[in-house]
């Protein structure tokens, strides 16, 4: 893990946001009904946080190895740019992303919690690990947050890559 000056550097450039979901938007469980369809539970903070990073010019986009339905329509109340489901290795999207958004690596920062994830936080220039994330992934990163996946660690990356880029203040003057 690095420190606070140079995580702070590296969140200053980023870009572009990539986020896994299950363990990272949601706390990792998945629930299914009796009809065999799932369920997952969100954090209302980090929906915002990635609103608001969107409303900063901060493109999100979730890549997930898992195909889930009710990951669209939480994708819309974010404004997420995309959503990649069912995708494995993640990496086979990094190229076409980087191009799309007009990024480098060192302007991609990416969160993940588990072995999934590996691959993608060994490319990007600013990979994170949610605070309950696998211990494999916690040394893979440069930031380790504070609080868990799908309770608000998300709205603390958004507000330290707002910070950092000195963006924070023009997000609360809209909420003033």
């Amino acid at each position: 893990m690095d420190n606070l000056d140079k995580v702070q550097e590296k969140a200053a450039q980023v870009k572009l946001l990539l986020l896994d979901v299950d363990g990272v938007l949601t706390d990792g469980r998945i629930v299914y009904d009796s009809q065999g369809r799932d369920s997952k539970f969100f954090d209302v903070h980090d929906g915002l946080g990635v609103y608001v990073l969107q409303r900063a010019g901060i493109k999100t986009v979730l890549i997930t190895a898992k195909r889930s339905k009710s990951i669209i329509p939480r994708a819309k109340d974010m404004h997420v740019a995309e959503v990649f489901a069912d995708i494995f290795p993640k990496t086979k999207v990094l190229d076409r992303l980087l191009k799309k958004y007009n990024c480098d690596l060192n302007q991609v920062c990416f969160v993940g919690d588990d072995l999934v994830d590996l691959s993608l936080m060994k490319k990007v220039g600013f990979p994170i690990a949610v605070n309950n994330a696998a211990w494999e992934i916690k040394e893979a990163a440069s930031y380790v947050t504070l609080k868990p996946g799908g309770r608000g660690a998300v709205r603390e990356i958004a507000e330290l890559i707002l910070k950092s880029q000195n963006k924070w203040q023009e997000i609360l003057k809209i909420y003033a």
